[in-house]
């Protein structure tokens, strides 16, 4: 099985580079890749590159991420994560290849506090979850052998992620004031990296379509940082910020560029009983990295 795997430099893509070496021979790219092409930007060469390595599976790992930014770069977070899903899902159907790609919780709008299924209504609130949509839509329509698989709050080890800034201001400051009215499920890169090695080998026509695949339970971002600044204290981390002095305040006092949705859950349901699978608890993935990052001396 030969395996095009994009964005290899990503939190995601790292850990995907890991998880799918077993699975079969891996063609990992970024976007500096040459001859080869991995920059989602250069539509042109990506299709080239895809019909010169005519792989048995595209995973996409690769995506524009900033959020913020993108409410004034929208142009940007299109070409890479709607049009250039376009070019893959095209080439994906020529070569008769599946295309595996993840999207995100944003898709949704973010209201009630039921988890969202697969078959909920979209309606993203900002321009980054209108291009991941655009980007589903794009490989939904063009690629009959695809698996899209959305995900929330992702962090790991490797990359720059909500956790990590957590760890950093908690060494540097007194205090932190983290919202506690957005709800989700923090997910390591790896665990989605392990689902992703599990399910390529048992893909079938049958089987194709959008899954839910987010770590188990849920929580806030508040909790959630209380928990990694325990848990590094409990690793002998050195920090200025105890879990005492995290404090809850409501989004409204926190002002960003780009509306954040309230509700992040996600109903894995589909995807647990389609391939037999049990997602761990968020707090696991949370506590492994800050002990990882501790071992590493990388908390500072």
């Amino acid at each position: 099985m030969k395996i095009l795997l994009l964005g290899s430099n990503g939190q995601l893509g790292w850990q995907l580079r890991r998880s799918l070496s077993v699975v079969g021979e891996v063609i990992a790219l970024t976007r500096g890749s040459k001859p080869l092409c991995g920059d989602l930007a250069r539509s042109d060469e990506l299709a080239r590159t895809v019909q010169a390595v005519a792989p048995d599976i595209i995973v996409n790992a690769a995506a524009y991420t900033a959020v913020d930014k993108a409410e004034s770069e929208r142009d940007a977070a299109f070409a890479i994560n709607a049009a250039a899903c376009e070019v893959l899902a095209a080439q994906a159907a020529k070569l008769g290849a599946w295309l595996v790609h993840y999207s995100t919780d944003y898709v949704f709008d973010g209201s009630g506090t039921r988890p969202w299924s697969e078959s909920d209504a979209t309606a993203p609130i900002n321009v980054y979850g209108q291009s991941k949509l655009a980007g589903e839509h794009a490989v939904t329509r063009g690629a009959k052998q695809h698996l899209v698989l959305r995900t929330s709050w992702v962090f790991d080890s490797w990359g720059q992620n909500f956790l990590k800034s957590i760890l950093r201001a908690a060494a540097q400051r007194d205090s932190l004031n983290v919202v506690c009215d957005q709800w989700g499920a923090p997910t390591r890169a790896a665990l989605i990296a392990d689902v992703t090695a599990q399910i390529l080998p048992r893909l079938r026509p049958e089987l194709a379509g959008t899954y839910h695949l987010a770590a188990a339970g849920e929580t806030n971002w508040h909790e959630y940082a209380r928990l990694a600044v325990a848990h590094a204290a409990e690793c002998g981390v050195s920090l200025k910020t105890g879990a005492g002095q995290v404090n809850p305040i409501p989004a409204a006092q926190y002002p960003v560029a780009a509306a954040r949705p309230g509700n992040s859950r996600l109903d894995t349901t589909r995807l647990r009983a389609t391939f037999g699978l049990e997602l761990p608890p968020w707090q696991d993935g949370v506590r492994s990295v800050v002990a990882e990052l501790a071992a590493l001396g990388a908390i500072r």
